[in-house]
């Protein structure tokens, strides 16, 4: 049986793939296994008899299936693809795969979305979990998205945004001294017992109604206090388990079960298929408290394996290196120059080289507009609908789910084109997890045509150009342009 030589180079990237993964996993094994023993239940009298006082940790390894399973994966355009993966494909191969296969840019931000359109939740697949194992604890209407996902591991670059210390009993405790290394340092060790602590509302379950308690989260799970915030053991009731549940974002809007906010959370146990009286119904004050609670659920179930899942590109990018192509000769050959003398000369800073690079290429936009690009209106005036960043005419409830999906990171970013003004643009941004609006008019000077969103302070050829400034500069934003919005068809 003869294959096509596309199919044929997508096996080899697969293979690839599943090679390099297995290696880290084998390297990952020995360390996982002795880091990470059981953790100790502070409260097996809360446990119902059959339950064991020891919860085994989320990351030990399971029975994992074998042979090849067909997957069906969605865009956000509602476009889908089918592909075939071994069984022991985890998330993060199926993303890198996609990745490559869809010409992506390969910025380690995309991820595989569990979506239940009937219950109306989704979450992010962890990089380590396995897609067919997933897969079994769907319902047929069930469905994976690809798409990105800024906030994946933000926790462990800004962990104090993510974990307000109101929230922390342990920071509480010690008057909020904590470095936040240390912060980390307590979730991601085993033997730790931090806390989250705050109120929450709580659907009743099988019911409409809400209840405000005081709610912890611990290793051992979700409980809730029936005597106002006290901790005694005798006060406290399980609400949720985390070794087999997951937890979702709910997207269903707050009118679909009566929610007091809009910060709405759920708790999902792996054996629920689409009983939504099943559901653990959760709705915080505001989106940096649901943030918390999240991540924190995250945290507890699965400790150091997500360090690993942070850590992991890195390590890839040096064990696929070994795979890449060789370069030809012509590209070997290739090297940096400076002309701007008498005579050339080879450039062999790297940061002297892209600084050139920049520089000519702004040499040659100037060059082609035939005159400074601070003063005339770009030769292509549509040019911008090509970026990946531009959603058009998208409204502005449309751009928020975008960017809430995506992750709420400072310096994420869309542009798209006004509604209420058919001339102008509107630059939709994150910062500080709350999304704001900024209009970008069109003005005139000298009867030439700019663009500015600062009322022509600064003024730019065409949208390219202000996203390239605003990359570099912070100007009157709140902060730089770091993360476009995209969307892929798949």
């Amino acid at each position: 049986m003869s294959h096509s030589p596309h199919a044929l180079k997508s096996k080899a990237l697969m293979s690839i793939l599943l090679y390099s993964s297995r290696r880290l996993q084998e390297e990952e094994q020995q360390y996982r296994t002795s880091s990470l023993p059981a953790i100790p239940n502070p409260f097996p009298e809360l446990c119902s008899p059959a339950s064991s006082p020891t919860l085994s940790s989320g990351s030990l390894p399971q029975c994992q299936p074998s042979g090849k399973y067909i997957i069906k994966i969605f865009s956000e355009d509602g476009m889908g693809k089918v592909v075939e993966i071994p069984a022991d494909m985890m998330a993060r191969d199926l993303c890198q795969f996609l990745v490559y296969k869809n010409h992506c840019v390969d910025d380690n931000s995309w991820a595989l979305v569990e979506h239940h359109p009937a219950l109306g939740l989704e979450r992010c697949l962890e990089d380590h979990e396995l897609v067919v194992q997933v897969q079994a604890s769907m319902t047929s209407e069930s469905k994976f998205l690809f798409r990105k996902n800024y906030a994946k591991y933000e926790f462990f670059k800004n962990p104090l945004n993510f974990f307000p210390e109101q929230m922390v009993a342990w920071c509480q405790e010690t008057n909020g001294t904590i470095p936040p290394s240390q912060l980390l340092q307590n979730f991601l060790n085993s033997s730790s017992c931090p806390e989250i602590q705050g109120y929450l509302y709580v659907k009743e379950m099988g019911r409409k109604s809400w209840k405000k308690l005081y709610v912890f989260l611990r290793r051992s799970g979700l409980y809730f206090s029936t005597k106002g915030t006290s901790k005694e053991p005798r006060h406290l009731q399980l609400l949720a388990d985390l070794e087999d549940s997951n937890v979702f974002t709910v997207i269903t809007g707050r009118k679909l079960h009566n929610a007091p906010t809009d910060f709405e959370f759920c708790i999902k146990p792996n054996k629920v298929r689409n009983e939504v009286k099943e559901l653990r119904m959760l709705c915080a004050e505001d989106e940096q408290s649901r943030t918390c609670w999240m991540t924190a659920f995250r945290l507890f179930k699965y400790g150091i394996l997500l360090y690993q899942n942070y850590k992991i590109p890195q390590q890839r990018k040096t064990l696929l290196s070994h795979f890449s192509a060789p370069r030809s000769v012509s590209e070997n050959s290739l090297v940096a120059m400076d002309f701007s003398g008498r005579i050339g000369r080879v450039i062999d800073n790297p940061v002297e080289a892209q600084s050139a690079a920049m520089e000519e290429g702004h040499a040659w936009r100037v060059g082609s507009n035939d005159c400074s690009p601070s003063f005339c209106i770009s030769s292509d005036p549509v040019i911008h609908r090509t970026q990946l960043w531009f959603h058009g005419r998208i409204s502005r409830e449309e751009s928020h789910k975008l960017i809430h999906q995506q992750g709420r990171v400072d310096g994420m970013f869309l542009l798209r084109d006004s509604q209420s003004n058919p001339k102008a643009f509107v630059l939709t941004m994150c910062h500080h997890q709350k999304i704001k609006h900024f209009q970008i008019l069109p003005c005139e000077e000298d009867g030439q045509m700019f663009l500015s969103l600062d009322d022509g302070a600064t003024k730019f050829t065409d949208l390219i150009q202000l996203v390239e400034f605003y990359t570099l500069n912070r100007g009157v934003l709140p902060c730089k342009l770091k993360h476009p919005c995209t969307t892929v068809a798949l």
